[in-house]
């Protein structure tokens, strides 16, 4: 087993970038994804390979996955990237949660479940994340451990090229990655909610659509606070843009504060001029020390939760470990607890340990968050002199599915919670459940949530979560964002009953801003032989089993053709009917049609998930005198 490797920064020979220790070939036998078939190091010879060993609910590894993305985009031809996910959480070793979260992180290399971390002790990594870089011959140039990537890979990935290509290593070939089915839904992985029952409204961070959607309490969708479009951008709702906004809170009745934190930022919305603008940050990950807080263009760590308390929002800074506070008046902010060290240490606020809190909430007097890489509950103090201390949790490792008292409690990365009468309410995430912690007596018990990921509803532990995340209660109702199932449940505290809370938008506002940021999936068909003059088009969408179309929404079919012109009555408004039959009339010279196809669909009986599938056909022709007067196209959807 290897053990150790040469430091890629410090040890390289300045005459050649070919390694001397051999990479371990990747075992059999395990789950790929994002790729059609199974990977070795041998295929892959003649390209240079990084292995990123991580797991996903690390947020140090989830700050390396922009920087990957920018070096396989400038090096697309000489590297390959394999994700080796060695899952910490027993959650996160499950394949299918891993493909959930490749879709959430738009993670498109290929990744590999080291679930029995066999890689992870073939290559003898300690940490996460480690990058370990092999040459084209299949032996290892070195290795790094953390993130902050991009600068160093780029220096030596831009030289060893040269050397390879010199030496005539490198060979083009593209490895075979699976269709993306283009289905999106009307909320994609939302993050956290906040509930304003007295003025009738909820905000939903729509995490993967980088907006804000503002409902009322029966889910008719009002309005939606940003253009879709990833990017720090101020200005009006449809002109401002967000990148995975998470936490959400109201400082009063028409400001609302988000943790923009896929831009590093907070961002204040006027809810009556209906604009945003940016209060900290500058879009860039930063680590400033205490000393450099305060300016309005510090550069934050991915803020994952706000909470307003007394003139002041506090901010869960998960990418640095630490509690910061803003002042909503002076927008200076300082650092209010943690030491920066990812460890469970209580005591003084400032040298007390934290890990990754991504949850908050007050009960007036003090602060209660979930540390989530603990899976700990813990409160601080608002004081200075004040200190943080644990309330059910052990420690980094201590993890598990355990109710009981204080230390005896196990959690799984917990990132929601809410304080509600005298109890604190949690999503115990990777559990998929719903938990109560009495702060004072330090209990912890389920209340929500048979533990399976899955979505149903129901009452108490019969109902079922998938990685529910942030939570709020407004009047008796506690709002939960159900992450990977797209939605929002709805839990009547004093009934138990889960419900699903069913968005109507009538006037297309979720549509708007989904379609016009989201890239349009592009199938290229088999060529068809066609007569050139008069000619019909039949057309018709076939829908997977189970589900029917939305009625009263605008599913849309356009074709368009240089070349071809077509005769196509409007699609009435309601429920699409197919097929549908166009006149044409081909010209000798087109070679091509295209029809693009909007469709808007739900489960038969499960009304309240719709699903939304944007497509684009491309489908070449060859005008012959024994071509077909008729030209068929069926498509199906995925």
């Amino acid at each position: 087993m290897l053990v150790a490797f040469s430091c890629i920064a410090s040890t390289q020979n300045d005459e050649t970038y070919l390694g001397t220790v051999p990479a371990p070939e990747l075992p059999q036998g395990l789950d790929w994804l994002n790729v059609n078939n199974p990977l070795t190091l041998q295929d892959l010879r003649g390209k240079i390979v990084i292995l990123d060993f991580w797991t996903y609910g690390c947020i140090n590894c989830l700050h390396v996955i922009p920087e990957l993305n920018d070096l396989e985009e400038k090096y697309s031809d000489e590297l390959v990237v394999i994700g080796v996910h060695s899952g910490k959480f027993d959650h996160e070793r499950k394949s299918k949660s891993i493909e959930n979260v490749l879709e959430r992180y738009q993670i498109n290399h290929p990744v590999v479940n080291d679930k029995a971390f066999e890689i992870w002790r073939r290559y003898g990594i300690r940490a996460w994340p480690t990058l370990v870089l092999i040459d084209p011959n299949g032996f290892v140039i070195g290795i790094h451990e953390g993130e902050h990537i991009f600068e160093l890979f780029d220096q030596v990935l831009g030289k060893a090229v040269n050397e390879f290509r010199e030496l005539g290593l490198l060979e083009k070939f593209r490895i075979q990655m699976p269709r993306p089915k283009g289905i999106t839904t009307p909320l994609r992985f939302p993050g956290k909610v906040l509930a304003d029952h007295p003025r009738n409204r909820i905000f939903i961070a729509d995490s993967n659509h980088n907006r804000i959607v503002v409902v009322t309490k029966d889910g008719t969708v009002t309005d939606v606070i940003g253009s879709g479009a990833e990017g720090l951008v101020d200005g009006t709702y449809e002109e401002a843009r967000l990148f995975r906004p998470q936490g959400l809170t109201l400082v009063d009745s028409e400001t609302l504060f988000v943790a923009d934190t896929g831009n590093h930022s907070i961002r204040r919305v006027n809810l009556d001029a209906r604009t945003v603008t940016t209060v900290i940050g500058t879009g860039q990950q930063g680590y400033p020390t205490p000393a450099g807080i305060g300016r309005g263009d510090t550069a934050l760590n991915s803020p994952w939760d706000l909470e307003f308390l007394d003139g002041k929002v506090y901010i869960a800074m998960a990418g640095q470990h630490q509690l910061w506070v803003l002042d909503v008046i002076t927008n200076a902010l300082s650092l209010h607890a943690g030491s920066g060290k990812e460890e469970l240490v209580d005591g003084p606020l400032l040298k007390a340990g934290l890990n990754q809190p991504s949850g908050l909430t007050t009960d007036g007097n003090q602060i209660y968050f979930v540390d989530s890489e603990a899976s700990a509950i813990r409160r601080a103090g608002t004081s200075p002199s004040d200190s943080v201390d644990t309330i059910v949790g052990s420690g980094l490792f201590d993890f598990g599915d355990v109710d009981g008292i204080g230390e005896q409690v196990r959690l799984q990365h917990p990132i929601g919670v809410e304080f509600a009468g005298r109890n604190l309410y949690v999503a115990d995430t990777y559990n998929n459940k719903i938990k109560v912690v009495d702060p004072v007596l330090q209990k912890a018990n389920t209340v929500f949530g048979s533990g399976d990921s899955g979505w149903l509803d129901g009452y108490g532990e019969t109902a079922e979560f998938n990685e529910p995340g942030g939570l709020s209660q407004s009047s008796g109702m506690l709002y939960v964002a159900d992450t990977n199932n797209h939605v929002v449940r709805v839990i009547d505290l004093a009934t138990s009953e889960v419900d699903t809370l069913v968005l109507k938008d009538e006037n297309g506002k979720l549509q708007q801003s989904t379609l016009s940021t989201k890239e349009t999936n592009k199938i290229f068909l088999p060529k068809k032989i066609v007569k050139n003059g008069e000619s019909k088009l039949v057309f018709s969408v076939e829908l997977p089993d189970g589900h029917r179309f939305t009625e009263n929404a605008p599913t849309s079919i356009t074709f368009s053709s240089d070349g071809v012109d077509f005769y196509q009555e409007p699609m009435p408004f309601g429920k699409p009917e197919f097929p549908i039959e166009v006149p044409v009339y081909i010209s000798s010279t087109a070679q091509e049609l295209q029809v693009g196809v909007v469709v808007y669909f739900c489960q038969d009986e499960k009304a309240k998930l719709c699903l939304i599938h944007d497509v684009e056909l491309y489908l070449p022709i060859e005008i012959s005198e024994k071509g077909s007067e008729i030209i068929n196209l069926q498509y199906q959807v995925p």
